[in-house]
């Protein structure tokens, strides 16, 4: 980490300041846990601090803590509006491009504030005047840690540590993707010996899933389709389907990397319509060197990860599969 990064980052820390905190729309663990994470440790330092989410996340993480306080933009746009506005400082967690708050991106850009960015994915706009951006790091909340620990990491107390452990966990697949390092191992360690109860985490998010989801899941795995002579697998789901399941927001958490779990399979994708949006949303998971940030970027409006990203489609399912397997023939040669 860039010991200027901090060193501007205190100078900005100063005094007591009035703080607004961003993860991207639909948050996962990553991203509630660092922005949870930060928040709780700048309160404990003086600080006013207000999470404000671009709209709802999934039942699973509604255990962490301080949850309860977060801020949800659509569904609370005036209040959250006004306290964007009277903010000292922003910060922007988990995510690089202002795209990925919605429409709560309008009031943000007109801040006329300091934005601090803490990400890991590629290619980051220009819009923070600070920013800690790692792409070899496998998630946000190391990323937070990093931080915390450079300010202060005697203020890092089990709660912090358990929304960090919960990003690490889920952003790095139970520690099995490639970016975990020997860092990452022993931050983890550390976080064990504040008292964090890694099996009840793992538990509350992948032990507590709904009888529905399991369906859906049947559904999914059901349209698993192999591309002939490639090494790729994709599958969809159709808002009936969806509908069907009575689904909630991050009952396909995971389903994508099913298809990943394959021996012969390079890459796996699942497509989700979402017709209140009017968009297909797509994930991608590859091992070995396909670069689906790439891939996502060139074809589908998305990018993300070397090996994990998303993207979108404004087409209907049947065409935007269509588009898929184009491309991917397009680019056999890289498999």
């Amino acid at each position: 980490m860039q010991t200027e990064f901090i060193q501007k980052l205190n100078q900005l820390l100063d005094k007591s300041k009035k703080i607004v905190i961003f993860p991207h729309k639909n948050p996962d663990g990553d991203a509630l846990g660092s922005t949870l994470a930060l928040s709780r440790f700048l309160i404990k330092k003086g600080h006013q601090c207000h999470v404000i989410s671009p709209n709802e996340y999934p039942s699973f993480l509604g255990w962490l803590p301080d949850q309860e306080k977060i801020l949800r933009y659509s569904e609370n746009t005036n209040e959250c509006n006004l306290i964007i506005q009277s903010a000292d400082i922003a910060f922007t967690l988990d995510f690089n491009s202002l795209g990925r708050i919605g429409s709560m991106s309008e009031v943000v850009k007109e801040l006329n504030v300091p934005i601090v960015m803490i990400d890991h994915h590629q290619a980051p706009e220009e819009y923070a005047k600070l920013k800690y951006s790692d792409t070899t790091i496998g998630s946000t909340c190391e990323m937070v840690y990093n931080v915390l620990a450079a300010i202060d990491k005697k203020a890092i107390d089990v709660e912090i540590a358990q929304c960090i452990y919960t990003g690490i966990m889920t952003d790095s697949g139970s520690f099995r993707f490639s970016s975990t390092s020997s860092k990452t191992h022993r931050i983890v360690a550390e976080l064990l010996d504040l008292g964090v109860n890694h099996a009840l985490i793992h538990q509350k998010i992948y032990d507590s899933y709904r009888f529905e989801r399991l369906q859906l899941l049947g559904i999914t795995l059901k349209k698993l389709t192999r591309i002939d002579n490639l090494p790729v697998v994709y599958t969809y789901l159709t808002q009936e389907e969806l509908d069907s399941c009575d689904f909630k927001k991050g009952d396909t958490e995971g389903f994508v990397n099913y298809g990943l779990s394959l021996e012969y399979v390079k890459l796996a994708v699942i497509l989700i319509e979402n017709k209140q949006e009017k968009i297909i949303k797509m994930s991608f998971r590859s091992k070995d060197n396909f670069d689906v940030n790439t891939f996502a970027r060139n074809y589908f409006n998305g990018g993300g990860h070397f090996n994990a990203a998303g993207g979108i489609s404004n087409e209907s399912m049947e065409k935007t599969i269509i588009l898929f397997r184009e491309a991917i023939i397009k680019n056999s040669s890289l498999f």
